[in-house]
């Protein structure tokens, strides 16, 4: 363990910790995630030796700026951080958080607002975006995992998609190989990613993202809505409510814990209202209003 006079957070130490994650195989998402906050933690520390004092400031600093779950991701990264260089006396305790039973209105997107984008995207002849989101959303994947829908994949069946240190295969659905060896065709794709640019390289998030919103204002949905993750959010959804299964679920979206697929398998406020609506436990019956004599 280093002594503690000399525990200052420097470009060095981040450099070393980049190639520690690089190392573990951590995604490029996480890594750059998990820097950006360490950088901030580094600002704050401002020259001074890191101790358990400064790490509670500095949460309690997120606290003022951030939701629970926001504060939660970024200490995460900074106790990854601790543990990596021995500085176990500076850990801090996660906020603890209760699990909501529903996804607030304003973030759900239901299978009419994925009509509206698909409608959307063909009026406007956005005939890539389309098969992309469709290809998301029947398939559950992340936005990270695009790539590895290759023409090789369509024509086997299934994608071999690794990730966060995990494999595993995920079936195409037989209607989206039929739309994607179509598009192929046309495109003229007979090997590698099926989702390109101009230039040949993968579609990446902020390719995605950007164009989705500019959908999601022309089918005249709320912005909250549009992201690509909330396509996964619906398979979960729509496969958990037609096969009861949250094991299979876990499984097919590489989920290691079924606390996380709990998260993806809420329903909306308006879903929740109506099952407590439609339980009878409310006796009315006995409840007479008073009528007013003149």
């Amino acid at each position: 363990m280093r002594k503690r006079k000399y525990r200052v957070i420097n470009e060095k130490i981040l450099a070393d910790f980049r190639k520690v994650l690089l190392e573990e195989e951590k995604s490029a998402n996480t890594i750059s995630q998990y820097l950006r906050d360490l950088e901030a933690f580094m600002r704050f520390a401002d020259g001074k030796p890191v101790n358990k004092e400064m790490t509670l400031r500095y949460k309690d600093a997120l606290k003022e700026t951030y939701s629970p779950r926001s504060v939660n991701a970024k200490l995460c990264a900074l106790n990854g951080f601790l543990k990596r260089v021995g500085w176990y006396d500076c850990l801090v305790k996660l906020m603890k958080i209760q699990q909501d039973t529903f996804r607030p209105a304003d973030k759900v997107m239901t299978k009419e607002d994925y009509g509206m984008l698909l409608a959307a995207a063909k009026r406007l002849g956005k005939r890539r975006l389309s098969l992309v989101l469709q290809t998301l959303c029947s398939m559950g994947l992340r936005v990270s995992e695009l790539s590895f829908i290759t023409a090789e994949a369509v024509y086997r069946g299934y994608a071999v998609v690794t990730l966060k240190g995990k494999t595993r295969n995920v079936l195409l659905p037989e209607d989206l190989k039929a739309l994607l060896k179509e598009y192929m065709k046309d495109q003229n794709i007979s090997s590698g990613c099926v989702f390109v640019t101009r230039n040949g390289n993968p579609l990446d998030r902020s390719n995605i993202c950007h164009e989705m919103k500019a959908l999601g204002e022309e089918a005249g949905l709320a912005r909250s809505k549009i992201f690509p993750h909330n396509l996964r959010h619906l398979f979960a959804c729509v496969y958990y409510a037609r096969e009861k299964n949250a094991n299979h679920l876990a499984d097919i979206m590489g989920h290691s814990s079924l606390d996380t697929t709990r998260i993806y398998t809420q329903g909306s406020m308006e879903e929740e209202l109506a099952a407590l609506n439609h339980m009878g436990l409310v006796d009315l019956s006995g409840f007479v209003r008073e009528q007013k004599t003149a």
